[in-house]
């Protein structure tokens, strides 16, 4: 059975479903190498137009499996994870290869060419939380809720970006009381404080995020490429130059493949433009 699930819809849009609904999508070894492997495989893909990440059955995810056992670490034999692993001695070092691992797909999930959108069907609780946060956009399930609980283990709530995306998404004194309190709060409340930017019936929410990835996907190609890029790394611009330069430099290049002309062409045609591939 597979971990994770990639199904492709004809326009473009590839839906990642995690499938350990016996386990609340929770993210052992296993999953985690599943998981890198998957987006590494749609990082090369040009034809993929966009992401949708959900998870199966009545959880989204459920953050990092505290009861995986060796069985769930096999799938990272023969990588450098896998092989570090076997190496290193300490529980502590190796505790830390396993929190690089994770915290690094998320960080993957973030730099991915393709915007990813998450739809939230149920539990994200600490790892699939910061999963959710790494996404571009996120739907929510009525039934769906949210938590940063590490500080209810007795670590740090600030774990695998959840430090970086929170304040920024939902601003830095909110996101200060959610991560030192550990609360879970539902749906509404991740609507109400932008974190989520609509909550749907359950059942719908896949549906909705996939139309909203064909709504991204009839841009162009290298447009929706170079809008992400140039967003997120704008969010972190030392001024207001910093990132006017970057944006200039951008529409250049942009510009330079004939994409505009083409698109005023079309307009002045009454049509829609036809976009080159990547």
């Amino acid at each position: 059975m597979s971990i994770v699930t990639l199904t492709e819809t004809p326009d473009g849009i590839a839906l990642l479903t995690i499938d350990r609904p016996e386990r609340r999508n929770a993210l052992s070894g296993n999953a985690l190498a599943a998981l890198h492997r998957t987006f590494d495989s749609i990082a090369a893909r040009p034809d993929l137009r966009a992401v949708v990440v959900t998870g199966a059955g009545v959880s989204f995810c459920s953050g990092a499996d505290m009861k995986s056992g060796a069985e769930d670490m096999d799938a990272l034999e023969g990588t450098a994870t896998g092989e570090l692993m076997g190496r290193v001695k300490g529980p502590l070092t190796r505790n830390f290869v396993m929190q690089e691992l994770m915290a690094g797909l998320f960080e993957k999930i973030h730099r991915l060419r393709q915007p990813v959108i998450a739809a939230v069907n149920g539990t994200a609780h600490g790892g699939g939380f910061a999963l959710a946060l790494a996404c571009d956009i996120r739907f929510a399930a009525r039934s769906a809720t949210f938590g940063a609980v590490f500080i209810k283990r007795g670590v740090s709530a600030c774990d695998m970006g959840t430090s970086y995306y929170l304040p920024r998404l939902v601003g830095a004194s909110r996101s200060a009381e959610l991560l030192l309190t550990g609360r879970v709060f539902d749906a509404a409340e991740a609507e109400r404080i932008g974190l989520v930017i609509e909550v749907v019936e359950d059942g719908t929410v896949v549906e909705r995020a996939l139309a909203k990835a064909r709504e991204i996907a009839e841009n162009s190609p290298l447009a929706v490429w170079m809008t992400k890029e140039t967003m997120w790394q704008t969010v972190d611009s030392p001024s207001l130059r910093h990132a006017l330069d970057l944006e200039n430099r951008t529409q250049i290049l942009c510009t330079a493949t004939g994409e505009l002309n083409a698109a005023f062409a079309a307009f002045r045609e009454g049509r829609k433009p036809e976009w080159s591939p990547l």
